[in-house]
């Protein structure tokens, strides 16, 4: 038989239907090259793993961040029993390569971007020799590897993904992107990702989340900054990246009405009208932006000072909303200056704020930040454990065991800071609050999305996330699979499948 390339996307909870497909899993499926075969592709965020499906000889890519790296390693040493050749690859590998071999029964550990090593990879384990590290380094935005979206599976997105820059200039304390994606933005032709996105627009997407570490990576203020400086050169390279987003922006407004998009961004671009109405031309209806704190003593914490608080964090956010682009709001409970009153004082502000949605998560040190550094270096927590796993390993912990929060507090217990972020939950996504929120869309059927949405969010990241019990977590997971498998005929289009790339992109490309 044939040896099969198979790509794996772990995770320890199953949802039936995922909200946003994983890009990487079909990067590398185009990476892997037409010569083996189509790879086989396993997201378990859709459904586990079957293990019978692995034979002597495949070759198992197994991709994994922080907190899916226990469930990556429990499939990487059962595959390696079955005779076959193991590599991972990932934010979690290219930190802790050792681990992964000692950990995941790794053949191979590929440290940076897959794109354009991956097909070496598996050249290398189908003819027995796989080195132990391979290194990708950092690829540029010219050589991003477009997606195999042929070999999605019908009916299990609600989204599409599609990456139009990698990297981000800001460096806060709880983010590694910054260290292992670098702080200079590498974007993608304007051709290539408008190429992709009809592509799936023909397969009936019609929501496209615009997966970038920082979709406005160059701010009024770098550019303010680089004439006090009288850099010309520097002046010229921001300019240029800032015309590539506007040139983006107005490529993306030429495609079906019918198409939204959402993206990642800091608070930054509030300053920056024209570019805000540049995405509301594009039709990029919503974007995820890092509040993290609402006082100047939590955002002194997480090193992020070009955010405002208060009142003027309030006027900032209704920025986006008057203009129509609808915010994520991400709040992070457990900063040190955090106390009893902070968590309802954030519900308060996101609700002031008007944001359409909001997430609250517990402060966790992960590997690659300045957080984890300074964690990990406290001889106090270095002699903590949980069944023989050094807290300093928290990802080595079984999920049912792991702590929620790792981080000591200096006033509050870890157990009151668990119980006040959930409720943060609870307050944001009650029925009232939510109906209240969901006026902003006009139909009927719409507002019931709407809701059905919140909801779903709700069940997804905030009971599984810091449920205390795994029969709370099981309820949580059957409802959102249930609540899932509804939501997506909301976002689902019909087909397009003779849509062109506009004329204007397709006489550039002939040129």
């Amino acid at each position: 038989m044939t040896p099969r390339i198979h790509l794996v996307n772990p995770s320890h909870l199953s949802f039936g239907v995922a909200v946003i497909t994983p890009r990487w899993l079909y990067v590398l499926a185009a990476a892997t090259g037409r010569a083996w075969g189509d790879p086989v592709i396993v997201d378990e965020t859709l459904e586990p793993i079957d293990l019978d499906t692995i034979a002597r000889g495949d070759v198992v890519g197994i991709g994994i961040h922080t907190g899916n790296a226990l469930r990556g390693y429990e499939i990487g040493r059962a595959a390696r029993a079955r005779g076959a050749w193991v590599v991972y690859g990932g934010i979690h590998a290219t930190l802790f390569p050792d681990e992964v071999h000692a950990q995941g029964a790794a053949h191979a550990v590929v440290k940076g971007d897959g794109d354009l090593v991956w097909s070496r990879v598996v050249r290398d384990c189908l003819a027995g020799l796989p080195l132990t590290l391979y290194d990708g380094g950092r690829v540029g935005g010219s050589d991003f590897v477009p997606a195999r979206w042929d070999l999605l599976p019908e009916g299990r997105y609600m989204w599409a993904s599609v990456q139009t820059v990698r990297g981000c200039p800001k460096h806060c304390s709880f983010c590694s992107v910054w260290r292992t994606d670098g702080q200079e933005p590498r974007q993608r032709a304007v051709d290539v990702v408008i190429g992709e996105i009809v592509e799936l627009r023909r397969r009936g997407f019609r929501f496209i989340a615009l997966a970038d570490d920082n979709f406005y990576p160059v701010a009024l203020n770098d550019l303010a900054m680089a004439r006090r400086r009288k850099d010309p050169s520097r002046l010229r390279q921001l300019e240029a990246l800032r015309a590539e987003r506007f040139e983006l922006m107005e490529a993306l407004s030429a495609l079906p009405d019918d198409m939204v998009f959402f993206t990642q961004i800091t608070m930054e671009a509030a300053e920056d009208v024209a570019f805000i109405d540049a995405m509301y031309r594009a039709r990029i209806r919503g974007a995820l932006i890092g509040v993290e704190a609402v006082t100047p003593e939590g955002l002194k914490d997480v090193y992020k000072g070009f955010n405002l608080a208060g009142d003027q964090l309030v006027e900032r956010l209704r920025v986006f909303r008057r203009r129509g682009v609808h915010v994520l709001g991400s709040f992070i409970f457990g900063l040190p200056s955090d106390r009893a009153h902070t968590f309802d004082a954030t519900v308060r502000l996101a609700r002031e704020a008007d944001l359409t949605f909001a997430q609250f998560v517990l402060l966790t040190p992960f590997p690659g930040t300045v957080d984890f550094e300074k964690w990990a270096a406290s001889p106090e927590n270095q002699a903590q454990q949980v069944n023989g796993v050094p807290i300093t390993t928290h990802w080595l912990i079984p999920q049912h065991q792991r702590p929620k929060l790792f981080t000591p507090h200096p006033t509050m217990p870890v157990e009151e800071i668990r119980v006040r972020a959930q409720r943060a939950w609870d307050q944001f996504y009650a029925w009232p609050a939510v109906w209240k929120r969901a006026q902003v869309v006009k139909s009927v059927r719409g507002r019931i999305a709407f809701m059905l949405i919140s909801k779903l969010y709700r069940q997804m990241y905030a009971n599984t996330g810091i449920a205390t019990d795994s029969a709370r977590v099981a309820r949580s997971v059957k409802l959102a699979r249930w609540m899932g498998i509804a939501c997506r005929r909301f976002f689902i289009g019909r087909p397009m499948p003779s849509l062109q790339v506009p004329a204007t992109l397709a006489r550039e490309r002939v040129a």
